[in-house]
């Protein structure tokens, strides 16, 4: 007799024993039965209560689509720490690259006594399209912790955002690792011989999995949780296992001397499904295990088994100029895109420019300068912004600006005559604290 299994209908009883059973309101009911995210949810109580009509709301919403627009690219594993101010409605988005079969995972950490929300978001960058970013997974906001397997090669983006005015001193951490464990006992990925993609019989087919070489008789363990779908031989396979994991992905272990499992097996990620041998058309070849995944078709199953560096770089710097204004204490200092020097170069600064600290990883400031430009610079190439570094005497009136813009909002204005003291330059304007004790822009024109 066959079993049907209903998917996407509660029965009535059920529904009034659930009711019964937690008071549920109509609201709450719709609450326990809502897929929508942690922000989404945010989103919508900001929206009922009327706050996305208020300036700082709207701030808030726009915060949230900036951060996937202008999101920093990052190299995993990455770590750094940060700051979002409670005062301003912040966000912060970060990209990063990832294979199909990786697992990248994340990891927000903030200060002992920050008991602040947070949400994590992950999003998929569509290629070749205008499509706006789509939501992938999202991270329960008390555990500060996401991860995620991706099913295609391309730009993730990772956006944080707290709730309305709170915020504080944080720390991400961003590591990539392989969703399955390596397939043949005491090996890893030195093991593999023979490459997916690669020719086979001459070109008139291609090889849809990687060739592990082990002794025969070496364990073949389960890459994964999952069920045993089939051990039917074939004949390119000889002795073969397939095996479905939870997310849906067909294993293909073959060429096997033997197998010791069943189909309907439930298998635990590590368990023996048989040893390596060469059956098959492996025959003439020595022993070694064949493995594939498929999901709609073979992928490469390489990034899913490859374990890359896992271990971040502390912040070695001072946190506590984060958030602040630093200068460059060497004439030329780079600016790079990545924290390498090995990195490209975005600029090349004078002597004594402003920058902000926005972050800090490993050795490096992550920064943005006065044209709104973001990079690394290295701690070392900075100082605080202190004292000033010369003096200059005003020539005629000027305002004192919030940018060195000349459309920026004035802060004070500065007297003809007057003698302000300098803090640092950029172009055509000067860094100075003014008669007030405010620190500001100054035009030279």
């Amino acid at each position: 007799m066959q079993r049907y299994v209903a998917r996407n209908w509660v029965p009535l009883g059920s529904l009034s024993l659930l009711l019964g059973v937690c008071g549920c309101s109509g609201e709450s009911l719709r609450e326990l039965f809502d897929t929508s995210t942690p922000h989404e949810r945010y989103e919508q109580r900001l929206q009922d209560v009327g706050l996305d009509q208020t300036a700082l709301g709207r701030e808030w919403f726009a915060a949230a689509s900036d951060a996937l627009d202008s999101s920093l690219a990052v190299s995993a594993p990455y770590r750094e720490e940060s700051y979002l101010d409670p005062r301003r409605a912040m966000a912060s988005g970060y990209r990063v690259s990832l294979r199909r079969g990786q697992r990248v995972e994340v990891m927000f950490e903030s200060e002992p006594d920050g008991s602040y929300r947070v949400f994590l978001d992950l999003f998929m960058i569509p290629r070749g399209s205008a499509a706006p970013p789509r939501r992938l997974a999202s991270a329960d906001s008390l555990e500060r912790r996401l991860d995620h397997v991706a099913r295609r090669d391309g730009n993730y983006l990772i956006r944080i955002q707290p709730e309305l005015l709170r915020g504080g001193r944080y720390a991400i951490s961003i590591v990539v690792r392989p969703s399955l464990q390596f397939p043949v006992s005491g090996h890893d990925t030195t093991a593999i011989r023979s490459w997916y993609g690669a020719a086979r019989d001459g070109g008139r087919r291609r090889h849809e999995g990687l060739d592990i070489f082990a002794p025969r008789g070496t364990p073949v363990v389960a890459a994964a949780d999952g069920v045993v779908r089939s051990t039917r031989p074939n004949n390119l396979g000889g002795n073969v296992v397939w095996l479905r994991d939870q997310l849906n992905r067909s294993h293909y272990y073959a060429h096997l001397d033997h197998h010791i499992v069943r189909r309907g097996d439930r298998i635990r990620v590590g368990d023996t499904l048989g040893f390596v041998g060469n059956s098959g058309n492996a025959r003439t070849t020595r022993p070694h295990l064949h493995f594939g995944i498929y999901a709609r078709g073979s992928f490469d199953p390489y990034p899913a088994l490859y374990e890359p560096p896992t271990r971040t770089e502390d912040f070695t710097g001072d946190a506590g100029l984060i958030g602040r204004l630093v200068r460059v204490s060497l004439d030329r200092a780079r600016v790079h895109t990545l924290p390498s020097t090995s990195a490209d170069v975005l600029a090349e600064l004078p002597l004594h420019t402003p920058v902000r600290v926005d972050a800090g990883t490993g050795e490096w400031f992550r920064v943005a300068l006065p044209d709104g430009t973001i990079g690394f610079v290295a701690t070392t190439l900075t100082e605080p912004v202190g004292s000033p570094v010369r003096s200059e005497i005003v020539a005629t009136g000027a305002k004192l600006l919030t940018e060195p813009a000349s459309t920026a909002v004035t802060v004070d204005s500065v007297a003809a005559g007057v003698e302000v003291g300098v803090l640092g330059a950029f172009g055509e304007f000067l860094y100075v604290e003014g008669p007030s004790g405010r620190a500001g822009w100054l035009g030279l024109n």
